[in-house]
């Protein structure tokens, strides 16, 4: 019996030790953004509208306005056409999709952000971010 108690304290003690790391910057962010050429070539998004949209380390922090019931149900996705714009800095283009199928009339507000760091360039430290519909230019620094 204690053979078998110490067997077990040993195996907790290595499943302890393996546990890796989280990724910081994902677990502040509330999305992943996608890279896919297809996906931004056939986009289909709910319409909204852009409030606010700023990078705070490697999130994408976007607020945006829609008709909804309330937006719970609201889905999200930023893809990225997977092209890099040859420039200093490089630049990427990106579209953000939102899935409404709420059918009410009222107007909300969510903001949501994105985890940027599978958009870095290696040997680069900087790249320029268009987001389609949104009025400015976004400089994304790491």
């Amino acid at each position: 019996m204690s053979f078998a108690i110490v067997i077990m304290f040993c195996s907790m003690n290595i499943l302890c030790e393996d546990v890796d790391e989280p990724n910081i910057s994902s677990d502040l962010c509330d999305y992943r953004v996608v890279i896919n050429e297809n996906l931004y070539e056939n986009f289909e998004s709910s319409s909204f509208e852009f409030i606010n949209a700023e990078i705070t380390d490697d999130c994408l922090n976007v607020e945006l306005g829609a008709s909804g019931c309330d937006g719970n149900t609201w889905v999200f996705n930023l893809v990225d056409s997977g092209a890099i714009a040859e420039s200093s800095p490089e630049q990427r283009y990106l579209k953000l999709q939102l899935i409404n199928d709420e059918l009410c009339l009222a107007y909300f507000e969510r903001t949501i952000s994105f985890d940027l760091a599978s958009l870095q360039i290696n040997g680069s430290n900087e790249i320029i971010l268009h987001i389609e519909g949104f009025e400015s230019s976004l400089n994304y620094k790491y």
